[in-house]
């Protein structure tokens, strides 16, 4: 164990001397966690903006304007009744737009149909807000021109232990990303270095045995990525008043993403030729595991063929693992996802210290 922690401390010494081994462990992650905080964490207070050019300018026609904008999405502005209101969108860079005709309430009063005209990009997410708030508005005039009672009507309950925001979701993510970047795109890279520059044959005459330098490799990552958990943590508590919890799961999905992450890049390493075909096969799997494997992105929400593409990836079950202990309390889904990823990792282990050779030339 002494040479363990020797070979862990010098390596250590060396990694932290890089700023962009230090980049990618700390300030990146933060950088993120505060970027996405700051774009998503206000989401669910947000309003998106509705101009509406009211043409009836009656008592009925102000009531709709009214019942959507009580929707409490909409931020209402005004379209004046006298321009055109197709220019007005294209001269003002309009999303979103909903024209009230002339003759809205005497048309209603006459028993008769009429329509609304809302204008924007039906491929847009505002949009489909923005059409929402005027069919549940249209919806409620229409009971209450009618006299009808609602008979059917719906409440909203949370699964989650309690009521998180954005950023409870993207922290879990977050930490499973940093372990990959630091160990896979680290590691396989390094292990290639290490075997262009001959830097195993002097290996080889010290005690050192192939699995002692590839464990100090992995207790290195795991206290640096427990290290770096802790800070995003507690910087999404402390800046976006995160709810998202810390368990002793979270610390050991850490350990076992690094144990497989690691084991992945040596075995990588072991057979590409230089340190740079080592840093674009490590991005070549890397990045679509960062993309499909649910960092960025529910798994639920992606296409089927997609869905299973990211079931064969191991960095969905260290991320899917980690919402399960942080958000949702459900040990069990954890301690599946972390007996996956801990056999992952065996195999990874195995083959990378079969790879591994102190005569590699």
């Amino acid at each position: 164990m002494r040479r363990v922690i020797a070979d862990l401390i010098a390596f250590g010494r060396q990694y932290m001397r890089s700023r962009v081994g230090a980049f990618f462990a700390f300030a990146f992650p933060l950088i993120l966690i505060l970027l996405f905080g700051a774009i998503f964490s206000g989401q669910g207070a947000t309003k998106i903006p509705l101009y509406v050019q009211d043409q009836d300018d009656t008592p009925l026609s102000r009531a709709f304007v009214q019942a959507v904008n009580n929707t409490t999405v909409i931020e209402y502005r005004q379209i004046p009744d006298d321009v055109d209101i197709l220019a007005y969108i294209q001269q003002n860079s309009i999303n979103t737009a909903l024209r009230i005709p002339a003759g809205f309430q005497a048309t209603i009063l006459a028993n008769q149909t009429v329509n609304v005209t809302l204008y924007g990009d039906p491929t847009l997410s505002t949009y489909g807000i923005a059409a929402s708030a005027v069919s549940g508005a249209a919806t409620g005039m229409n009971f209450g021109l009618a006299g009808a009672r609602p008979m059917i009507g719906m409440e909203a309950q949370t699964v989650s232990r309690e009521q998180f925001k954005f950023i409870d979701f993207f922290l879990p993510g977050m930490i499973g990303f940093t372990v990959l970047t630091n160990a896979l795109f680290a590691m396989t890279p390094t292990a290639a270095e290490y075997r262009s520059r001959k830097y195993f044959k002097f290996l080889g005459t010290t005690s050192l045995t192939k699995g002692e330098w590839l464990l100090s490799k992995i207790l290195f990552y795991t206290f640096i990525m427990s290290v770096s958990a802790l800070i995003i943590f507690a910087v999404s508590a402390l800046v976006w008043g995160g709810k998202a919890v810390l368990t002793p799961l979270t610390f050991a999905f850490i350990a076992a993403g690094c144990f497989l992450f690691t084991s992945m890049g040596m075995l990588l390493g072991t057979y590409t030729k230089d340190v740079e075909t080592a840093s674009a096969v490590a991005n070549a799997i890397g990045f679509p595991m960062m993309f499909l494997g649910g960092t960025f992105f529910q798994i639920e929400a992606m296409p089927p063929i997609i869905q299973g593409l990211a079931a064969v990836m191991p960095l969905t079950y260290v991320n899917e693992g980690l919402r399960a202990t942080m958000i949702f309390g459900n040990e069990a889904k954890a301690l599946l996802y972390l007996g996956i990823t801990v056999v992952l990792g065996l195999v990874f282990f195995v083959l990378a210290s079969r790879a591994l050779s102190w005569k590699s030339k």
